[in-house]
């Protein structure tokens, strides 16, 4: 899979910023400690922009800025050929080539640089009023024809956005049970409730999240809900 198979599979921008939303409030839930987490997500991340990120401990990540704009995805696999870290490579032609000029800085940002160098081995945008996601024109190197810009790995929770995907992906990286009900209830978007965080993890309240609440900008009731409920 390459960064062209993804954008053929990536939903509209808003469904996909939920998407994002939606695992960084139970990342929150299942780690109460933000160093313990893959996902989060920012909605106060600039002025104009939201950020959702996924690093996964060993050195490979990605962001999404979306904006008024649009949205810009920026994948890294440190291991990917295409890394402008490896010595032969440096930067893949065809990478960031072609990204519009108004998407372009949350590639260029020195958050998601090292040495002068972005971060990126998959770039995948979306303009606002787009009819659908973009890349650039690149010539992948062969010697890793299966995945070679890391994002059959990386954005495989955006590609596969069921409850279940999220569920495996969750109990192999953690460690511990999670409730499919419970991710089912937050992947709809439905108000975090003290019965759905009780399911997740019972050694923290709903109170606990507030400041992750807030900074995710997730939806959350006074109202007492079971995970399976409406």
């Amino acid at each position: 899979m390459t960064v062209h198979d993804v954008a053929r599979r990536l939903p509209e921008i808003a469904v996909l910023r939920e998407h994002c939303r939606s695992m960084a409030i139970l990342e929150a839930v299942l780690n109460p400690e933000w160093s313990g987490r893959d996902h989060s997500f920012d909605d106060h991340w600039s002025e104009n922009e939201s950020m959702a990120s996924m690093r996964n401990g060993s050195g490979d990540d990605y962001s999404i800025a979306f904006s008024a704009a649009g949205a810009c995805i920026r994948g890294f696999d440190h291991e990917s050929p295409m890394s402008p870290y490896a010595a032969e490579v440096r930067l893949r032609p065809g990478v960031l080539d072609e990204i519009p000029d108004v998407l372009r800085p949350c590639v260029e940002d020195p958050a998601f640089s090292y040495d002068g160098l972005p971060r990126v081995t998959a770039c995948i945008w979306r303009e606002t009023g787009d009819d659908g996601w973009r890349t650039g024109t690149i010539d992948f190197p062969r010697e890793a024809a299966e995945d070679p810009d890391g994002s059959g790995y990386l954005f495989q929770l955006l590609v596969d956005r069921s409850p279940e995907a999220f569920q495996r992906r969750a109990e192999d990286n953690h460690e511990v049970p999670v409730d499919l009900e419970a991710v089912r209830h937050v992947f709809s978007s439905r108000p975090l409730t003290e019965d759905v965080v009780r399911a997740l993890n019972s050694e923290i309240v709903l109170a606990d999240l507030a400041e992750d609440i807030a900074e995710i900008g997730y939806p959350m009731s006074q109202q007492r809900r079971g995970p399976g409920t409406r």
